[in-house]
């Protein structure tokens, strides 16, 4: 949605001020015009809300557009895409005074006396003044107008201050050249906001549904989902992943992998992330790397929710070497799931193991043991990978633990696969909401690959 949909502009008279003295390029000039435009497309524009007036000046001052013009967006945006620079010196004072006398009156169509309208003067420059804007500027602030001051490139600081209404650090800005201009448009855009849709615009941490009230808005939960103490996120049907549960990603970082199917393996590792409740009581995870050599990324229970544990996945850098997946194995058994690690006794352990290759070294004895000591392991293979090393990681029944795909952009599919199965108590009203998130990251994940 554009930004204009999100936010009521208070009832606004602004005018732009711009310089286009024989120093600013034609080309700088027309970033001037986008960033014009810009702010005039988030406001509410028309005669009772706010009105836009443009005046151009260099040695002369000439308006533009009046504030009494046609005041429908597609005509102001069509009259500041015919302004021409004007290419001579620079009297900025007369440019202020002009705005004074002239644009904000009330024949031009300034509306003066009413209370709650603000009066707004931007000033766009990018030198130094040829005339005094001191006295002229403290005049128009006692009028009532407000003045922003932007300064770009080689222009004089001092002036700008002279300008700018108080809180200076508020009203002046400085852009080191014409082309990062539009940078400031979103500052903009946000001071004329009165109340903005907070839900709309993204400034809020709901975990499932952002409900927008003025000026604030509160979360709430999807279907078969209940909102936590929090206020900001949701568990399934009270329960959640009702029971604790203690997952360690076992992930190959080999170099036939290649970095952007490591990629798409972290999404893989996040989707099922999104499908846990995480925290001391309910699911831990933790992540381990490996390819010629095995690096723990992090602990069980290091990270106390989805967002820290997410976070830390897409900051994983890839390993690039060869495929030790039975040392991997081995360090899942000795370490990953021991105590001293965070692992929790008498909590169901879980090994998701995702491999691209055949192993280079043997693996019988470590997969023999993860699954005599208890612990549910589930195997994912792409591409090269051996179907008889992952029937041989997996757990009985074999068919339910493994998954074998050609290409990684399919992994999604997996994802969906494995947390229907992780699901440890099978509660159906979970499951059932496990599936409905699931379409929507399916959905997710294509958009990625588009």
């Amino acid at each position: 949605p554009s930004p204009g949909a999100l936010c009521r502009t208070k009832p606004t008279d602004l005018v732009f001020i711009l310089d286009s003295s024989r120093s600013v390029r034609p080309h700088e000039f027309e970033k001037i015009k986008v960033f014009v435009s810009r702010v005039i497309e988030a406001l509410d524009v028309g005669p009772n809300a706010t009105r836009v007036g443009v005046i151009n000046y260099a040695s002369a001052v000439r308006s533009e557009l009046s504030l009494q013009g046609p005041q429908g967006k597609a005509a102001l945006l069509q009259a500041v895409r015919g302004i021409q620079p004007l290419s001579t010196g620079t009297m900025t004072g007369l440019a202020i005074q002009f705005a004074l006398s002239r644009a904000f009156s009330t024949a031009e169509g300034g509306r003066d006396g009413a209370p709650n309208f603000k009066k707004v003067a931007i000033v766009v420059t990018d030198g130094r003044p040829q005339d005094g804007v001191q006295d002229v500027s403290a005049r128009a602030r006692a009028a009532g107008i407000e003045i922003f001051a932007i300064g770009v490139g080689r222009v004089d600081m001092g002036t700008l201050r002279q300008m700018a209404s108080e809180p200076l650090d508020e009203h002046v800005d400085y852009v080191e050249s014409y082309s990062v201009i539009e940078k400031l448009t979103h500052k903009f855009q946000e001071a004329f906001c009165v109340v903005s849709d907070l839900c709309a615009t993204g400034d809020h941490d709901c975990q499932q549904v952002c409900v927008s009230t003025p000026g604030t808005y509160r979360c709430a939960c999807r279907d078969g989902f209940s909102l936590n103490s929090d206020g900001k996120t949701c568990t399934a049907c009270n329960g959640g992943l009702g029971s604790a549960l203690d997952l360690v990603f076992l992930i190959d970082g080999s170099k036939s992998v290649r970095p952007e199917n490591f990629e798409l393996v972290k999404k893989f590792i996040n989707q099922i992330v999104d499908s846990l409740e995480v925290s001391d009581r309910q699911a831990q995870v933790g992540l381990v790397q490996y390819s010629s050599s095995v690096r723990q990324e992090f602990p069980l229970g290091q990270f106390k929710n989805k967002k820290d544990i997410k976070a830390a996945v897409k900051k994983m850098s890839y390993m690039e070497k060869g495929t030790m997946t039975g040392q991997a194995l081995k360090y899942l058994v000795d370490s990953s799931f021991s105590v001293i690690n965070g692992a929790r006794p008498g909590v169901p352990k879980v090994g998701i193991v995702f491999t691209d290759g055949r192993s280079q070294d043997y693996i019988s004895d470590a997969a023999k043991k993860a699954k005599d000591s208890g612990f549910r392991m589930f195997a994912v293979g792409v591409g090269n990978a051996v179907e008889d090393e992952l029937r041989e990681i997996a757990s009985e029944p074999v068919a339910e633990h493994y998954f074998y795909t050609a290409d990684f952009r399919t992994i999604s599919k997996i994802g969906k696969k494995l947390q229907m199965k992780i699901c440890v108590e099978e509660d159906p009203c979970e499951c059932k909401s496990i599936v409905k998130f699931q379409t929507k990251v399916e959905a997710l994940i294509n958009s990625l690959q588009q």
